[in-house]
């Protein structure tokens, strides 16, 4: 089996840590998480860096980086991908 993408990783975390009730391939790397999208509000956002920090040892410590940074699945993959050493 192959070894999932970074993108589906995060995708299936978000789907375990916050519970939704949609299958983790549903979700776009583009999909917003917020407002349209998938709907996420601010309690979210504090159990998505939680998760973020347990599981892909990335923080995110202020407000205008978090906008940018959890805007969709594929700015939190380039924000892993840009801050993890290689």
């Amino acid at each position: 089996m192959p070894e999932m993408t970074l993108e589906a990783r995060i995708k299936q975390r978000l789907v375990e840590s916050l519970e939704l009730h949609i299958a983790a391939d549903q979700i776009l790397d583009t999909t917003p998480l917020f407002g349209e999208g998938l709907g996420l509000d601010s309690v979210d956002t504090i159990e998505v860096v939680a998760m973020l920090s347990q599981h892909f040892d990335i923080e995110i410590t202020d407000r205008e980086s978090a906008k940018t940074v959890l805007a969709n699945v594929a700015a939190i993959a380039d924000y892993i991908r840009a801050t993890r050493p290689q």
